[in-house]
């Protein structure tokens, strides 16, 4: 069926194309003449025009698609009364390639009052938009070395018209783990150029901490006199549009910058909040001499003392390290398994859950039903992993797991955990064969532990002859099981 339902999105956008030339199409051809777009773009990104009512679903019988495939594609739905009705009626049409060249997916401009301006197919079989950039499939092939990442379809076609051939789109949604490890596959540098009225947005903030987890190398685009990249390419030109691409400032700086919008530094407790959400931000940074630029630079900038910064992060790092202590401390109180507690989260076992949990989100069910009935999220001894275990179990014992990095939203340690796993290179010939001695590891360790908790019973005196009789006997049957499995 998916094999299909790519047939049909292929079919319907060159169906859209066609339409956009013919007598019918006035109105979208108006609106791409207004937008300056050239016939080379209108081709280059198969830009078309949909019909009404059932039009594309009646082109679709005649190339000989059944009603099943047709609606798997989402691209015609049922009406009340059952009768099929296209999904984007009077619209200037944007196919979604990836970057194996196949339509997956589309997005429609309204051309009148209709709302709302803009819609997206949801998510098909071939098709998840957090997985997925507009244009990617041609802005890899650039000799630049960063992608610069748009808000809308029209900013990258319009960019990509005047030269800007690295452009693309990031449909609709705050930037994912998904697509920042896409996008590393051919750079591992970004430009962000969003609107100028959106890039502060909590969610798109989170988005580019994603990606910042991924180890980017990302700076934001600071555009002044035009809200977007569209408008300002037209209006003064791509040679104009370059040189603020190389002013494009640090996600720290913008971070920062974004910060000062709402407070005035002449206040004392604006001054005050400014300082201290500013440390929150430097305190992130692991690089020593990275962290020594940026406070050299935000003293400058907004004249506080580096002393102050300083203390500040002082204060900021001990009241963490302290809350860690404390945390620790409770952790014990709670968690009775003295076995945890002393022994060490080795780098092996750690490599060994992190592989684990990896396995969990990319095989899902494949992998769970092999594990849950005999290691459980208490058995990961990382603190990170086991919570994310527990979460994963969660949603798996519900079904397949969807939107993973949703999961762990706000919760930013684990975030930042998650985000480190998914960007590691694990080498695995055979997923079976790895889950099958990852699980054994798990159970060896497990009865490893038991068999310690056993011995230390055994050489206390607060044992009756049958309860020590009991762990002699258990004692016995965890050798046999260790044998087993070596």
């Amino acid at each position: 069926m998916k094999e299909k339902v790519f047939e049909v999105n292929k079919v319907a956008a060159e169906y859209f194309h066609n339409n956009l030339y013919s007598p019918n199409a006035k109105i979208a051809q108006e609106y791409v003449k207004q937008r300056k777009l050239d016939n080379n773009s209108l081709k280059k990104f198969q830009i078309g025009y949909s019909g009404n009512f059932d039009d594309l679903y009646q082109e679709l019988k005649k190339k000989g698609f059944n009603d099943e495939e047709i609606f798997e594609s989402r691209l015609v739905l049922k009406s009340k009364n059952g009768k099929p009705n296209d999904a984007f009626k009077k619209r200037l049409m944007f196919p979604i390639v990836d970057v194996k060249e196949r339509v997956i997916a589309f997005g429609g401009r309204a051309l009148d009052d209709s709302k709302p301006k803009y819609i997206n197919s949801p998510d098909t079989i071939c098709y998840n938009k957090g997985r997925n950039l507009y244009a990617l499939n041609i802005a890899k092939k650039t000799d630049k070395d960063y992608f610069l990442i748009c808000e809308g379809y029209m900013d990258v076609i319009s960019l990509h018209q005047r030269g800007i051939d690295n452009a693309v789109a990031s449909l609709g949604t705050a930037l994912t783990g998904e697509q920042g490890r896409l996008l590393k596959r051919y750079k591992s540098k970004i430009i962000i150029g969003y609107d100028s009225d959106s890039a502060g947005q909590s969610a798109t903030m989170r988005g580019l901490d994603i990606l910042q987890s991924l180890d980017y190398d990302i700076r934001i685009l600071q555009l002044e006199g035009a809200k977007d990249p569209d408008e300002f390419v037209i209006k003064y030109g791509s040679g104009r549009f370059e040189l603020y691409l190389k002013n494009a400032i640090s996600l720290v700086e913008f971070k920062v910058k974004n910060l000062k919008q709402n407070l005035d530094l002449s206040q004392a407790n604006d001054k005050i909040k400014f300082l201290n959400e500013t440390c929150k931000i430097l305190l992130k940074i692991q690089n020593k001499f990275e962290k020594e630029v940026y406070i050299e630079k935000i003293s400058e900038t907004y004249g506080i003392s580096k002393e102050a910064i300083y203390g500040e992060l002082n204060k900021l790092e001990y009241a963490s390290s302290k809350g860690e202590k404390v945390l620790s401390r409770n952790h014990e109180v709670v968690n009775r398994t003295s076995i945890r507690k002393e022994k060490e989260d080795t780098g092996v076992n750690a490599s060994r859950e992190n592989l684990m949990i990896l396995l969990l989100i990319n095989e899902g069910q494949n992998v769970y039903q092999k594990i849950k009935d005999e290691i459980s999220p208490e058995d990961f001894r990382n603190e990170a992993n086991m919570e994310i275990a527990k979460i994963l179990y969660n949603e798996l014992e519900k079904g397949e797991l969807s939107n993973v990095i949703g999961l762990f939203e706000g919760q930013e340690v684990l975030l930042s955990h998650i985000t480190y796993i998914l960007s590691k290179e694990f080498e695995l010939s055979d997923v079976d064969k790895a889950v099958e001695d990852l699980k054994d590891k798990f159970i060896k360790e497990k009865l490893q532990d038991e068999k310690a908790e056993i011995l230390k019973k055994l050489v206390s005196n607060d044992l009756d002859k049958e309860e020590a009789k009991a762990l002699e006997v258990r004692l016995k049957e965890i050798s046999k099981e260790l044998v087993n499995l070596k």
